[in-house]
């Protein structure tokens, strides 16, 4: 057991390593709006994971990624509480370490971009939906 747990860290080690170097690379995310107004032109989304850049990305990178891919975390929108119940799970059922004092870095951006707040605001949803639809009456041929 001591063994996967060493693993597991030289893993986190090496993926935060690795997670430093390929931060320069990212994509500039087009179109994120909320309903009134552009919510940020400087977000960018993390070419190499898809999440949204911020200064704590390395730290979800190397919690996160080591035991599961970050679509896992695109696809959810939770509260601060909701994701802290998700990490108690994982630990309870899929042998997550303690994360210390790291928690709270990993719930502060959870809760920033991937809460259902966000989702309401639109920032990785879909286009903006249709402001001028014009209906018309189908006639039978």
């Amino acid at each position: 057991m001591k063994v996967i747990n060493i693993y597991l860290f030289v893993g986190t080690i090496l993926i935060t390593f690795f997670a430093f170097k390929q931060a320069k690379y990212s994509t500039p995310q087009s179109a994120i709006k909320t309903q009134n107004s552009y919510l940020s032109d400087s977000l960018t989304i993390d070419s190499e994971t898809g999440l949204i850049n911020d200064t704590n990305l390395m730290m979800i990178k190397a919690q996160c990624t080591a035991c599961h891919n970050t679509q896992l975390i695109q696809q959810h929108r939770f509260t601060r509480e909701g994701w802290k119940d998700k990490i108690r799970w994982m630990q309870k059922n899929h042998k997550l370490w303690d994360l210390g004092e790291s928690e709270k870095v990993v719930l502060d951006y959870l809760e920033k971009y991937y809460s259902p707040k966000m989702a309401s605001q639109k920032i990785l949803n879909r286009r903006e939906l249709l402001k001028t639809t014009q209906w018309y009456k189908l006639e039978n041929p």
